[in-house]
């Protein structure tokens, strides 16, 4: 697999390691960038990588809440000046709320869903495309309900109510009050927008990323020198710390940086005098998993005049 000097530059970036080093790990993996990734961290050279840094795609996440049932929407744009235009606010904002009457996460559904004022999801998206003239996609969604309690939303840095970048829900089932759950469920919803959870409890992590992590581990484990039996302890151990440190019910509560989630639950349960279960959450953030192409208008103006 081929590479390019652009390549280096972003492995770089992702991990904070030396050009040279990036350029080696390039050479070994054959340019694979997660392998080379990978690489890096089992040498000790690089950071871990969260997605929330591989963010790309323009738009906005919507949330729309009912009571006991809440969604999340994500809506992709090609440019942020769109993000900003009310049309397509509106539409972002009402498609979140079409998506609360829904009994399944299925985007497909929702695009075929009514929309307010008439016609389609879609309908009204295909619309849209032609009066802005940006291309928008409607990307995924997900709902959150408890039988009794209450779905509480939060939005990061809102670009409008209930619209933004880093959309949150936290569904709270409990025989409690709004008037304790709801400034729980904000305070829980603040913490999963800036500690990023991967999981709600670590039995929930995807498998793939724990083996992902114990191979890296292992090969950080080898060159300790140190003998089997120490090595495969370092390993579960750095496994188990990865665990802890990405489940959200394990993670040290960010208002005070030394309470487990889970512990804060409790504590709010008993002072009300009523069980509290943090059941599920939603983070949505603004083109998470999207790679997105950097260009160089520069050069490519120059490619196309024939100055290179």
């Amino acid at each position: 697999m081929a590479y390019t000097a652009t390549d280096v530059k972003n492995l770089r970036e992702r991990t904070g390691a030396g050009m040279m080093d990036c350029k080696k790990a390039m050479d070994e993996t054959g340019g694979d960038m997660e392998a080379a990734v990978d690489l890096l961290r089992a040498k000790g050279l690089a950071a871990v990588a969260k997605k929330s840094s591989r963010t790309a795609a323009e738009g906005l996440v919507g949330v729309a809440v009912a009571g006991t049932k809440g969604v999340a929407v994500e809506v992709n744009s090609e440019t942020d000046f769109v993000a900003k235009n009310d049309q397509f606010q509106d539409f972002v904002r009402k498609t979140t709320e079409a998506a609360l009457g829904l009994g399944a996460d299925d985007v497909e559904a929702l695009k075929a869903a009514a929309y307010p004022g008439g016609g389609t999801v879609a309908d009204t998206l295909t619309n849209n495309v032609a009066t802005i003239g940006e291309n928008q996609q409607v990307r995924r969604m997900k709902t959150v309900a408890v039988s009794s309690g209450l779905v509480v939303p939060y939005m990061h840095n809102a670009a409008a109510p209930m619209l933004g970048k880093i959309g949150v829900l936290v569904a709270l089932e409990s025989e409690a009050g709004a008037d304790v759950l709801e400034p729980l469920g904000k305070q829980i919803a603040m913490h999963i927008a800036a500690a990023f959870p991967l999981a709600l409890n670590a039995d929930d992590l995807d498998q793939d990323m724990i083996a992902r992590e114990r191979k890296i581990a292992a090969e950080k484990a080898a060159e300790s020198g140190k003998p089997a039996e120490v090595q495969a302890k370092m390993v579960d151990g750095a496994v188990a710390k990865f665990a802890k440190d990405n489940a959200l019910l394990s993670q040290l509560f960010v208002m005070d940086n030394k309470t487990p989630v889970a512990q804060v639950v409790e504590a709010a349960g008993k002072a009300a005098g009523a069980k509290i279960v943090l059941k599920d959450y939603v983070r949505f953030q603004l083109g998470e998993g999207i790679e997105k192409e950097v260009t160089d208008f520069a050069a490519e103006v120059a490619a196309a005049a024939g100055l290179n």
